[in-house]
């Protein structure tokens, strides 16, 4: 801050702060814009207990800053795209979640949705859970036509909030040599007549890889859309292209919430 020793008042007036108020109370109960001198407002805002940061023009990925001795951002909003970025690494604050199937005996060339929850495998999933032999999985999901609809309850995640994928990663093997192809889908849930029925389904993120009975593969995905709407329900699926060789998958999905 320039020094105002010697200085008239007119030369240095508009690098004063104050709050936007026309009364000479202070601050007190009321959020108000911290404006400069001239007039001008400034992107804070202050009351006795709040401390508010609103871009006056233009949003940037710092808008607002708290940075280590060495000038390092440990914590930095990102106003343009959305985000809150942390720690040293500044990635988004991140979450996980993890679907999959354990040896899994597959009819070769149909899509079958991973274990998305923790609960009991049955051993008559495969038969009555396959997905379509399209060349994705299926849009759309009738319930009451499953043999089972419990299965349906341990591949659904159902989304309580609007989130960003940030990446999806598989590993993976095979009794075989086997071509995998992978999807991770989001349906939208019927809530309100055919209860638990899916629909709209459209594809975010797709992989496929060559798995061995020596190996254990992994990669991430190609994602299609990253963004996916509160109260969808997110379902991976697994396609044994080559045969029925038997397989294992997991997906490790890295989220972080809109």
């Amino acid at each position: 801050m320039p020094t105002f020793t010697g200085k008239t008042f007119a030369s240095f007036y508009k690098n004063l702060l104050g709050l936007n108020q026309s009364s000479n109370t202070g601050v007190d109960a009321t959020t108000r814009t911290v404006h400069d001198g001239a007039g001008q407002s400034t992107s804070v805002s202050l009351s006795d207990d709040v401390l508010s940061v609103q871009p006056q023009n233009d949003d940037s990925v710092g808008s607002l800053l708290c940075k280590n001795s060495g000038g390092s951002n440990i914590l930095a909003v990102d106003t343009t795209n959305s985000k809150v970025l942390m720690g040293a690494s500044q990635v988004p604050a991140t979450l996980f979640k993890e679907m999959g199937l354990y040896d899994f005996s597959p009819t070769a060339g149909y899509h079958y949705p991973l274990i998305a929850n923790t609960m009991h495998f049955e051993s008559a999933y495969a038969g009555d859970n396959d997905w379509g032999n399209g060349a994705d999985p299926a849009t759309t999901l009738d319930v009451s036509g499953l043999t089972q609809q419990e299965n349906a309850i341990a591949v659904y995640w159902y989304l309580e909030n609007n989130i960003t994928l940030d990446s999806v990663r598989f590993m993976a093997t095979a009794d075989g040599s086997a071509t995998l192809n992978f999807h991770l889908f989001a349906y939208t849930l019927d809530t309100s007549s055919n209860y638990g029925d899916l629909s709209a389904g459209a594809v975010h993120a797709n992989g496929t890889v060559a798995a061995t009975n020596s190996t254990i593969k992994t990669g991430t995905f190609t994602l299609d859309t990253a963004d996916i709407d509160a109260g969808k329900v997110v379902v991976g699926f697994v396609e044994n292209v080559t045969d029925t060789s038997d397989v294992s998958v997991s997906f490790q999905i890295k989220y972080h919430i809109r």
